[in-house]
Protein backbone atom coordinates (compact mmCIF):
# COMPACT_ATOMS: atom_id res chain seq x y z
CA UNK A 1 0.00 0.00 0.00
CA UNK A 2 1.22 3.33 -0.84
CA UNK A 3 1.93 6.65 1.13
CA UNK A 4 -0.45 8.06 -1.38
CA UNK A 5 -3.05 5.39 -0.61
CA UNK A 6 -3.04 6.33 3.36
CA UNK A 7 -3.77 9.55 3.05
CA UNK A 8 -7.12 9.60 0.99
CA UNK A 9 -8.27 12.78 3.20
CA UNK A 10 -5.47 14.95 2.27
CA UNK A 11 -6.17 14.03 -1.43
CA UNK A 12 -9.81 14.03 -1.36
CA UNK A 13 -9.70 17.61 0.04
CA UNK A 14 -7.39 18.66 -2.61
CA UNK A 15 -9.72 17.16 -5.26
CA UNK A 16 -12.26 19.69 -4.26
CA UNK A 17 -9.86 22.24 -4.13
CA UNK A 18 -8.90 24.63 -1.50
CA UNK A 19 -11.53 25.09 1.40
CA UNK A 20 -12.71 28.91 1.44
CA UNK A 21 -13.77 31.36 4.36
CA UNK A 22 -17.58 30.91 2.90
CA UNK A 23 -17.31 27.62 2.96
CA UNK A 24 -15.89 27.02 6.89
CA UNK A 25 -18.36 29.52 8.24
CA UNK A 26 -21.26 27.99 6.60
CA UNK A 27 -20.54 24.90 7.94
CA UNK A 28 -20.09 26.34 11.35
CA UNK A 29 -23.42 28.55 11.09
CA UNK A 30 -26.06 26.98 13.76
CA UNK A 31 -23.36 24.83 15.20
CA UNK A 32 -22.59 21.61 14.73
CA UNK A 33 -24.13 19.88 17.06
CA UNK A 34 -27.96 18.77 18.16
CA UNK A 35 -29.95 16.87 20.18
CA UNK A 36 -32.04 13.96 18.83
CA UNK A 37 -34.62 11.49 20.87
CA UNK A 38 -34.23 8.19 20.58
CA UNK A 39 -38.19 7.51 22.10
CA UNK A 40 -40.99 8.64 20.10
CA UNK A 41 -43.18 10.82 21.32
CA UNK A 42 -46.05 10.77 19.04
CA UNK A 43 -48.84 9.90 21.29
CA UNK A 44 -50.14 9.89 24.64
CA UNK A 45 -48.87 6.80 25.68
CA UNK A 46 -45.44 7.30 24.48
CA UNK A 47 -46.36 10.91 26.49
CA UNK A 48 -47.06 9.34 29.62
CA UNK A 49 -43.77 6.74 28.74
CA UNK A 50 -41.47 9.44 28.68
CA UNK A 51 -42.38 11.52 30.62
CA UNK A 52 -45.10 12.18 33.58
CA UNK A 53 -46.34 9.92 35.23
CA UNK A 54 -44.08 6.65 34.03
CA UNK A 55 -40.64 8.77 34.55
CA UNK A 56 -41.90 8.75 38.53
CA UNK A 57 -41.55 5.39 38.61
CA UNK A 58 -37.74 5.63 37.13
CA UNK A 59 -36.33 8.34 38.86
CA UNK A 60 -37.62 6.66 42.28
CA UNK A 61 -35.96 3.24 41.30
CA UNK A 62 -32.61 5.75 41.19
CA UNK A 63 -33.41 7.15 44.03
CA UNK A 64 -32.74 3.87 45.59
CA UNK A 65 -30.58 2.37 43.20
CA UNK A 66 -28.20 5.59 41.91
CA UNK A 67 -25.58 3.24 39.71
CA UNK A 68 -29.53 3.05 37.15
CA UNK A 69 -28.81 6.50 36.56
CA UNK A 70 -25.97 4.93 33.96
CA UNK A 71 -28.32 2.49 32.30
CA UNK A 72 -31.84 4.23 32.24
CA UNK A 73 -30.56 8.08 31.34
CA UNK A 74 -28.04 8.97 29.01
CA UNK A 75 -25.75 9.70 31.53
CA UNK A 76 -23.52 6.24 31.13
CA UNK A 77 -23.23 7.58 27.02
CA UNK A 78 -22.40 11.31 27.82
CA UNK A 79 -19.21 12.95 28.41
CA UNK A 80 -18.63 16.35 29.14
CA UNK A 81 -16.08 18.30 27.10
CA UNK A 82 -14.96 20.86 29.58
CA UNK A 83 -12.79 24.69 28.82
CA UNK A 84 -11.95 27.97 29.78
CA UNK A 85 -10.44 28.81 26.38
CA UNK A 86 -6.67 29.41 27.97
CA UNK A 87 -5.09 27.50 25.51
CA UNK A 88 -7.05 26.72 22.65
CA UNK A 89 -5.15 25.05 19.61
CA UNK A 90 -2.24 27.26 18.78
CA UNK A 91 -4.42 30.10 19.39
CA UNK A 92 -3.65 30.59 23.07
CA UNK A 93 -6.17 32.32 25.53
CA UNK A 94 -9.26 33.24 23.27
CA UNK A 95 -11.71 32.64 26.30
CA UNK A 96 -14.92 30.52 26.86
CA UNK A 97 -16.89 31.70 23.82
CA UNK A 98 -14.55 31.59 21.39
CA UNK A 99 -13.32 28.09 22.19
CA UNK A 100 -17.09 26.89 21.57
CA UNK A 101 -16.51 25.46 18.02
CA UNK A 102 -13.46 23.67 19.16
CA UNK A 103 -15.65 22.18 21.88
CA UNK A 104 -18.47 21.41 19.49
CA UNK A 105 -15.86 20.07 17.14
CA UNK A 106 -14.72 17.87 19.75
CA UNK A 107 -17.99 16.45 20.90
CA UNK A 108 -18.89 15.74 16.52
CA UNK A 109 -16.19 13.49 16.95
CA UNK A 110 -17.10 11.64 20.14
CA UNK A 111 -20.37 11.24 18.60
CA UNK A 112 -18.77 10.02 14.99
CA UNK A 113 -16.29 7.48 16.00
CA UNK A 114 -17.52 6.35 19.14
CA UNK A 115 -21.12 6.61 19.49
CA UNK A 116 -21.00 8.80 22.25
CA UNK A 117 -23.22 11.91 23.13
CA UNK A 118 -20.73 14.56 24.19
CA UNK A 119 -21.92 18.52 25.39
CA UNK A 120 -19.31 21.22 25.06
CA UNK A 121 -19.14 23.32 28.23
CA UNK A 122 -17.04 26.12 28.42
CA UNK A 123 -16.34 27.87 32.17
CA UNK A 124 -16.04 32.03 32.23
CA UNK A 125 -13.68 31.04 34.80
CA UNK A 126 -9.46 30.94 35.05
CA UNK A 127 -9.60 29.82 38.67
CA UNK A 128 -8.77 26.54 39.85
CA UNK A 129 -11.05 26.11 42.46
CA UNK A 130 -13.90 27.67 40.50
CA UNK A 131 -13.34 25.30 37.27
CA UNK A 132 -12.81 22.54 39.94
CA UNK A 133 -15.93 23.02 42.17
CA UNK A 134 -17.83 23.78 39.12
CA UNK A 135 -17.03 20.51 37.33
CA UNK A 136 -17.71 18.30 40.20
CA UNK A 137 -21.05 20.25 40.64
CA UNK A 138 -22.67 19.42 37.44
CA UNK A 139 -20.76 15.92 37.74
CA UNK A 140 -24.07 14.05 38.23
CA UNK A 141 -25.30 14.50 34.54
CA UNK A 142 -22.05 12.89 33.04
CA UNK A 143 -20.60 9.64 32.61
CA UNK A 144 -17.21 10.99 31.98
CA UNK A 145 -15.32 14.44 31.81
CA UNK A 146 -12.63 15.32 28.95
CA UNK A 147 -11.00 18.45 30.09
CA UNK A 148 -9.83 20.36 26.91
CA UNK A 149 -7.38 23.26 26.45
CA UNK A 150 -6.48 24.40 29.72
CA UNK A 151 -3.55 25.66 30.49
CA UNK A 152 -0.49 24.85 31.67
CA UNK A 153 0.39 24.43 34.79
CA UNK A 154 -3.41 24.73 36.00
CA UNK A 155 -4.62 21.76 33.67
CA UNK A 156 -2.19 19.06 36.16
CA UNK A 157 -3.43 20.47 39.14
CA UNK A 158 -7.02 20.45 37.67
CA UNK A 159 -6.84 16.64 36.11
CA UNK A 160 -5.81 15.70 39.33
CA UNK A 161 -8.38 17.44 41.79
CA UNK A 162 -11.12 17.06 39.57
CA UNK A 163 -9.97 12.87 39.21
CA UNK A 164 -9.97 12.96 43.22
CA UNK A 165 -13.07 14.00 43.54
CA UNK A 166 -15.00 12.32 41.36
CA UNK A 167 -15.93 8.12 40.00
CA UNK A 168 -16.10 8.54 37.11
CA UNK A 169 -13.80 8.83 34.03
CA UNK A 170 -11.51 12.31 33.71
CA UNK A 171 -8.81 12.77 31.52
CA UNK A 172 -7.18 16.05 30.13
CA UNK A 173 -7.13 14.91 26.60
CA UNK A 174 -4.11 17.56 25.27
CA UNK A 175 -2.13 16.03 27.79
CA UNK A 176 -2.87 12.17 27.67
CA UNK A 177 -4.90 11.65 24.02
CA UNK A 178 -1.23 13.86 22.54
CA UNK A 179 1.03 11.30 24.38
CA UNK A 180 -1.27 7.68 23.51
CA UNK A 181 -0.69 8.56 19.54
CA UNK A 182 2.60 9.72 20.02
CA UNK A 183 3.73 6.29 21.68
CA UNK A 184 1.81 4.57 19.06
CA UNK A 185 3.64 6.66 16.21
CA UNK A 186 6.93 6.07 18.11
CA UNK A 187 6.08 2.08 18.71
CA UNK A 188 6.14 1.70 14.53
CA UNK A 189 8.38 4.50 14.05
CA UNK A 190 10.95 2.19 15.91
CA UNK A 191 10.17 -0.76 14.00
CA UNK A 192 10.87 0.86 11.12
CA UNK A 193 14.15 1.98 12.38
CA UNK A 194 14.71 -0.96 14.08
CA UNK A 195 15.35 0.41 17.26
CA UNK A 196 14.22 -0.36 20.34
CA UNK A 197 12.48 1.68 23.63
CA UNK A 198 15.32 0.71 25.84
CA UNK A 199 18.30 2.05 23.49
CA UNK A 200 17.04 4.90 21.69
CA UNK A 201 17.38 8.68 22.90
CA UNK A 202 14.59 11.06 22.77
CA UNK A 203 14.50 14.84 23.26
CA UNK A 204 11.12 16.47 24.15
CA UNK A 205 10.69 19.82 22.78
CA UNK A 206 8.05 21.95 25.20
CA UNK A 207 7.68 21.17 28.94
CA UNK A 208 3.24 22.00 29.07
CA UNK A 209 0.66 19.86 29.26
CA UNK A 210 1.21 17.61 25.94
CA UNK A 211 5.23 17.25 26.98
CA UNK A 212 4.97 16.35 30.57
CA UNK A 213 2.70 13.31 29.46
CA UNK A 214 4.40 12.59 26.58
CA UNK A 215 7.73 12.05 28.74
CA UNK A 216 5.37 9.95 31.33
CA UNK A 217 4.27 7.42 29.05
CA UNK A 218 7.59 7.18 26.80
CA UNK A 219 9.04 6.36 30.37
CA UNK A 220 6.16 3.58 31.18
CA UNK A 221 6.60 2.04 27.73
CA UNK A 222 10.40 1.81 28.57
CA UNK A 223 12.06 4.97 27.13
CA UNK A 224 15.40 5.61 29.46
CA UNK A 225 17.23 8.34 27.58
CA UNK A 226 14.53 11.36 27.69
CA UNK A 227 15.62 14.92 27.64
CA UNK A 228 13.28 17.53 27.59
CA UNK A 229 13.42 21.52 26.62
CA UNK A 230 11.09 24.41 27.28
CA UNK A 231 12.05 27.58 26.25
CA UNK A 232 14.93 28.53 28.12
CA UNK A 233 16.88 25.41 27.38
CA UNK A 234 17.16 21.88 28.56
CA UNK A 235 15.17 21.58 31.79
CA UNK A 236 17.81 19.81 34.41
CA UNK A 237 18.47 19.93 38.05
CA UNK A 238 21.25 23.06 37.94
CA UNK A 239 18.36 25.16 36.96
CA UNK A 240 16.97 27.56 39.54
CA UNK A 241 13.87 28.91 37.66
CA UNK A 242 11.66 25.44 37.41
CA UNK A 243 8.16 25.04 38.70
CA UNK A 244 7.07 21.88 40.51
CA UNK A 245 6.01 20.28 37.42
CA UNK A 246 9.66 21.09 35.80
CA UNK A 247 11.70 20.07 38.50
CA UNK A 248 9.91 16.47 38.61
CA UNK A 249 10.65 16.48 34.98
CA UNK A 250 14.47 17.54 35.73
CA UNK A 251 14.31 14.91 38.18
CA UNK A 252 13.00 11.96 36.33
CA UNK A 253 14.73 12.80 33.10
CA UNK A 254 18.20 13.26 31.22
CA UNK A 255 20.00 10.44 32.42
CA UNK A 256 23.62 11.72 30.96
CA UNK A 257 22.93 14.99 32.74
CA UNK A 258 22.83 17.21 29.50
CA UNK A 259 22.77 21.50 30.18
CA UNK A 260 22.26 23.71 27.77
CA UNK A 261 19.65 23.81 24.47
CA UNK A 262 18.34 22.18 21.71
CA UNK A 263 21.51 22.07 20.30
CA UNK A 264 23.30 20.10 22.86
CA UNK A 265 19.81 17.85 23.26
CA UNK A 266 19.72 16.72 19.71
CA UNK A 267 23.44 15.46 19.59
CA UNK A 268 23.44 11.87 18.63
CA UNK A 269 19.51 11.79 19.50
CA UNK A 270 17.86 9.14 17.58
CA UNK A 271 13.91 10.77 18.10
CA UNK A 272 12.66 14.86 18.39
CA UNK A 273 9.21 15.22 19.69
CA UNK A 274 8.41 18.67 19.54
CA UNK A 275 5.38 20.24 21.07
CA UNK A 276 6.38 23.43 21.83
CA UNK A 277 5.17 25.83 18.94
CA UNK A 278 9.39 27.07 18.70
CA UNK A 279 11.55 26.17 15.29
CA UNK A 280 14.47 24.55 15.23
CA UNK A 281 17.82 25.17 13.35
CA UNK A 282 18.50 22.83 10.72
CA UNK A 283 22.12 22.43 11.65
CA UNK A 284 20.77 21.04 15.21
CA UNK A 285 19.41 18.21 13.14
CA UNK A 286 22.33 17.47 11.13
CA UNK A 287 24.05 16.20 14.37
CA UNK A 288 20.91 13.17 15.47
CA UNK A 289 21.72 9.69 14.91
CA UNK A 290 21.49 8.12 11.89
CA UNK A 291 17.90 6.37 10.85
CA UNK A 292 16.85 9.42 13.17
CA UNK A 293 12.57 9.98 13.94
CA UNK A 294 11.36 13.57 13.67
CA UNK A 295 7.67 14.05 14.89
CA UNK A 296 7.02 18.44 14.26
CA UNK A 297 3.74 18.50 16.32
CA UNK A 298 3.17 21.89 16.60
CA UNK A 299 -0.07 23.27 14.37
CA UNK A 300 -0.65 24.54 12.13
CA UNK A 301 3.59 25.48 11.95
CA UNK A 302 5.28 22.37 12.85
CA UNK A 303 8.64 23.04 14.49
CA UNK A 304 10.62 21.96 11.64
CA UNK A 305 8.56 21.20 8.11
CA UNK A 306 8.51 17.95 6.59
CA UNK A 307 10.85 18.38 3.88
CA UNK A 308 13.86 19.75 6.00
CA UNK A 309 13.15 17.23 8.54
CA UNK A 310 13.26 14.28 5.58
CA UNK A 311 17.05 15.25 5.01
CA UNK A 312 17.94 14.09 8.62
CA UNK A 313 15.14 11.70 9.36
CA UNK A 314 13.77 8.37 8.02
CA UNK A 315 10.34 8.48 9.54
CA UNK A 316 8.78 12.13 9.95
CA UNK A 317 5.47 13.11 11.00
CA UNK A 318 3.50 16.33 12.09
CA UNK A 319 -0.28 17.43 13.31
CA UNK A 320 -1.29 18.10 9.97
CA UNK A 321 -3.47 16.04 7.75
CA UNK A 322 -2.01 17.54 4.66
CA UNK A 323 1.85 15.67 5.44
CA UNK A 324 2.10 12.06 6.14
CA UNK A 325 1.90 10.79 9.20
CA UNK A 326 -0.73 12.80 11.23
CA UNK A 327 -0.32 12.45 14.44
CA UNK A 328 -3.79 13.12 15.91
CA UNK A 329 -5.97 13.11 19.11
CA UNK A 330 -8.64 11.50 17.47
CA UNK A 331 -7.05 8.51 17.11
CA UNK A 332 -7.16 7.94 21.09
CA UNK A 333 -9.68 10.16 23.11
CA UNK A 334 -13.17 8.45 21.15
CA UNK A 335 -12.14 5.07 21.76
CA UNK A 336 -10.39 5.39 25.56
CA UNK A 337 -13.39 6.78 26.96
CA UNK A 338 -15.70 4.66 25.15
CA UNK A 339 -13.59 2.00 26.69
CA UNK A 340 -13.86 3.23 29.90
CA UNK A 341 -17.54 3.35 29.51
CA UNK A 342 -18.26 0.25 28.34
CA UNK A 343 -16.85 -1.16 31.37
CA UNK A 344 -18.14 1.28 33.69
CA UNK A 345 -14.45 2.18 35.01
CA UNK A 346 -13.93 4.83 37.63
CA UNK A 347 -11.42 6.55 36.24
CA UNK A 348 -8.86 6.33 32.83
CA UNK A 349 -5.40 4.37 34.04
CA UNK A 350 -1.72 4.08 32.79
CA UNK A 351 -2.80 0.74 31.64
CA UNK A 352 -5.42 1.89 29.96
CA UNK A 353 -3.53 4.52 27.87
CA UNK A 354 -0.60 1.84 26.84
CA UNK A 355 -2.91 -0.42 25.72
CA UNK A 356 -4.80 2.39 23.58
CA UNK A 357 -1.29 3.33 22.15
CA UNK A 358 -0.79 -0.60 21.27
CA UNK A 359 -3.96 -0.92 19.85
CA UNK A 360 -3.81 1.71 17.31
CA UNK A 361 -0.05 0.17 16.82
CA UNK A 362 -0.91 -2.53 15.62
CA UNK A 363 -3.46 -1.45 12.99
CA UNK A 364 -0.49 -0.81 10.91
CA UNK A 365 0.71 -4.33 9.61
CA UNK A 366 2.65 -5.25 6.86
CA UNK A 367 2.25 -2.40 5.00
CA UNK A 368 4.28 -0.18 7.82
CA UNK A 369 6.44 1.97 5.94
CA UNK A 370 7.96 5.48 6.88
CA UNK A 371 5.51 7.30 5.21
CA UNK A 372 3.19 5.20 7.10
CA UNK A 373 3.14 4.32 10.93
CA UNK A 374 -0.18 5.28 12.23
CA UNK A 375 -3.40 4.87 10.88
CA UNK A 376 -5.69 7.72 9.19
CA UNK A 377 -7.15 9.95 11.53
CA UNK A 378 -11.04 8.82 9.31
CA UNK A 379 -9.88 4.82 10.02
CA UNK A 380 -12.77 3.19 10.91
CA UNK A 381 -10.80 0.56 13.02
CA UNK A 382 -9.14 2.36 15.14
CA UNK A 383 -11.83 3.62 17.82
CA UNK A 384 -13.56 -0.14 17.84
CA UNK A 385 -10.04 -1.74 18.68
CA UNK A 386 -8.84 1.17 21.36
CA UNK A 387 -12.37 0.82 22.99
CA UNK A 388 -11.98 -2.93 23.04
CA UNK A 389 -8.42 -2.80 24.35
CA UNK A 390 -9.35 -0.37 26.99
CA UNK A 391 -12.55 -2.32 28.09
CA UNK A 392 -10.35 -5.08 28.56
CA UNK A 393 -7.92 -3.32 30.22
CA UNK A 394 -10.14 -2.02 32.44
CA UNK A 395 -11.93 -5.32 33.48
CA UNK A 396 -9.33 -7.06 34.15
CA UNK A 397 -7.99 -4.48 37.02
CA UNK A 398 -11.63 -4.70 38.60
CA UNK A 399 -11.95 -8.43 38.64
CA UNK A 400 -8.18 -8.31 40.50
CA UNK A 401 -9.19 -5.77 43.29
Amino acid sequence: MTTTAHNSAASDQSSKGPITDAEIFEAHEGGKLSAELTSPLQTQRDLSIAYTPGVAKVCTAIKDEPQLARTHTWTGRLVAVISDGSAVLGLGDIGPAASLPVMEGKCALFKSFSGLNAIPIVLDTNDTDEIVETIVRMAPTFGAINLEDISAPRCFEIENRVKEALDIPVMHDDQHGTAVVVLAALTNALRVVKKSFSSVRVVVSGAGAAGVAVVKILADAGVNDIVVLDSKGVVESGRSDLTETKQFLAESTNPRGIAGGIGEALDGADAFIGVSGGTIDEAHLANMADDAIIFALSNPNPEVVPDVAAKYATVVATGRSDFPNQINNVLAFPGIFRGALDADASEITDDMKLVAARAIADLVGDDLEPGYIVPGALDSRVAPAVAEAVEKSALEAMAER
